[in-house]
């Protein structure tokens, strides 16, 4: 593939002024299909199907003034954006301004202005080695992404609200490897969150300058073995959080389609509804407690109302 500029989509959810507005699509009927097919569910639920969801944001609503943290979101590999966006709209409702990145050609595909980008990456990419050069790759995504938000000429509109001073980051799967990554070389984000992603690209000897890390998964070995680790390198607060009976996209939006398409479930018994649950609070207790300093009891020990969880 000759060398050409590196495109990225991003979506913005941030407090908005509530009024009445047209609901924002979830994703387009192309990118749909792509993900069906991608996750192997043609003839469970239809393009036209999955890309009539509506989600609960409404499009182009009236910002709400204020100054705002930030939090930045990367998907999966092979995921697009539109994944993570339960967590962005919980978090927006909460008070955060909220990016979530599409990393080109890295997605079943991804809708530009100008056509599809398809999953280049897809075929191209293998082992330990492959996946650490995505995280790497990504991390640069990420600090320019930072660099469009909150530079002196910003490409959105309501970049005024941001706190720069206040940014965090989460990311699942290989979009949380990408998150220690782009800790590791880029100061403005001082809290960061992987969601059941490999540390293919190791966290830092040096560790990440003393910021906080969280480590949040399903109970399997694949990422275990790279947490146990690097564990010791994570030099701020940090917590290991095991959702017990999730899997590994328990922590998207993608077994809340399933169940409400009645697509059978893949063996992990901790229901959707409950999964989503899960992670909104322990995100949103996360950053609330290192970008707004407010004290999150479930954080520090295992919770009655959470029994799920498990302190690792």
């Amino acid at each position: 593939m000759p060398e050409r500029a590196r495109e990225l989509m991003v979506s913005m959810f941030y407090p908005a002024v509530g009024l009445p507005g047209r609901p924002t699509p979830y994703l387009s009927a192309a990118e749909a299909r792509l993900l069906i097919d991608a996750r192997q569910a043609t003839g469970l639920i239809t393009p036209e199907a999955l890309s009539s969801t509506r989600t609960a944001a409404v499009l182009a609503a009236p910002a709400r003034r204020g100054r705002y943290p930030l939090v930045v979101l990367s998907p999966g590999f092979t995921l697009h954006r539109h994944t993570l966006t339960h967590l962005a709209e919980e978090l927006a409702s909460k008070g955060y301004i909220v990016a979530t990145v599409d990393h080109a050609y890295e997605s079943s595909g991804t809708d530009f202005p100008d056509g599809i980008r398809a999953c280049a990456a897809c075929t191209m990419t293998a082992g330990d080695a492959g996946y650490a050069r995505v995280a790497a790759g990504r991390a640069r995504d990420l600090s320019f992404v930072l660099d469009r938000l909150t530079g002196n000429r910003p490409a959105w509109r309501h970049a005024r609200l941001i706190d720069r001073d206040r940014i965090g980051m989460a990311g699942h799967s290989i979009g949380g490897n990408a998150t220690a990554v782009t800790m590791a070389t880029d100061p403005r984000v001082r809290a960061g969150i992987d969601m059941d992603g490999g540390l293919f690209e190791p966290i830092p000897a040096d560790g990440l300058a003393g910021r906080p890390f969280l480590l949040l998964g399903a109970p399997s070995a694949v990422p275990a073995a790279s947490w146990l680790r690097d564990w010791p390198k994570l030099d701020g607060w940090k917590r290991w959080l095991d959702v017990t009976g999730s899997g590994h996209m328990d922590f998207t939006d993608i077994p809340v389609f399933g169940d409400q398409a009645g697509i059978p479930d893949p063996g992990f018994p901790l229901p959707a509804g409950r999964a989503v649950q899960i992670t909104r609070d322990y995100v949103t207790a996360f950053f609330d407690l290192h970008l707004r300093g407010i004290p999150q009891p479930i954080l520090d020990a295992p919770s009655a109302s959470h029994p799920e969880v498990v302190f690792r």
